[in-house]
């Protein structure tokens, strides 16, 4: 009877599984169509007249692999810079003790019920007056430190015992040395969350870059792929085939840490 009830929520599991991923499984199946095959009625999965002419087209039309390095320099940024800046904000909130430190520390999560939009002409300004449109940092200033990076950290340095932090104060360990060589490698499960985290949303960022970028130099992936639905019309095999090749570094980066992700996020939620 339980093997029976273990094959049945197997094989709901899967049917789930399937009916989620089946949106990509369809997109990579048209990727490989030609405009008539795509809007054939019925739809089909698979056609006869399957092809890779549309990644053809789609590395030889556009400058794919200057986005592909651009979109992977300024998401590797943002990932360095928060995990940099949150490390030593989340360490500040956690160890030390001063006047105003849970209201700032409020502040610091109110940041993260604020509409991106609502900052977006204010940090545009701001690129343009320092003249770094154009840049790599202009791409990523804004995104330098985030408040969702800080508290997932600070919710994993809540788990660290106290004694643990006084007993290397006693052997004269200091704040530095503590948060390097202690602190930090036994985060590592965060700090991988963090990591994916901010890796997945700076890749998956759209409007900013197309916002700062002007040259096919500067052009992450995203912007890429938009121009090039705007300039091949109603192309949609070449569109989906751009979407697909897009998507592949986000997916591998996150098979490789989704461990990491779901390890570093209970572990934060067990105190704090």
């Amino acid at each position: 009877m339980k093997k029976r009830r273990e094959y049945v929520f197997f094989l709901i599991k899967l049917l789930l599984g399937i009916l989620v991923i089946f949106p990509l499984i369809y997109g990579v199946c048209l990727s490989f169509m030609g405009m008539a095959d795509i809007f054939k009625m019925p739809p089909v999965l698979f056609s006869k007249n399957m092809s890779w002419n549309n990644y053809r087209a789609v590395f030889s039309r556009v400058p794919i692999f200057t986005y592909f390095k651009n979109t992977l320099l300024v998401s590797m940024i943002q990932v360095i810079a928060q995990i940099i800046t949150s490390s030593f904000a989340a360490y500040a909130f956690t160890f030390f003790e001063f006047r105003g430190k849970k209201l700032l520390f409020t502040l610091v999560l109110a940041t993260m019920m604020i509409p991106y939009e609502s900052n977006l002409i204010s940090n545009y300004l701001t690129i343009c007056s320092l003249k770094l449109t154009d840049t790599y940092l202009g791409l990523t200033f804004p995104f330098l430190a985030n408040g969702m990076s800080i508290f997932i950290l600070r919710q994993f340095y809540m788990t660290i015992p106290k004694e643990l932090k006084e007993a290397a104060t006693i052997d004269g360990c200091g704040h530095m040395n503590f948060l390097f060589r202690i602190a930090f490698p036994i985060s590592k499960s965060a700090t991988a969350s963090l990591g994916l985290y901010a890796f997945v949303n700076a890749y998956n960022q759209y409007f900013w870059p197309l916002l700062v970028t002007n040259t096919d130099a500067m052009r992450t992936i995203q912007v890429g792929t938009g121009i090039l639905k705007d300039s091949e019309g109603a192309d949609y095999g070449l569109v989906l085939a751009a979407a697909m090749t897009a998507i592949v570094p986000a997916v591998i980066v996150f098979i490789i840490g989704q461990k990491s992700l779901v390890k570093g996020m209970v572990a934060g939620a067990v105190k704090g």
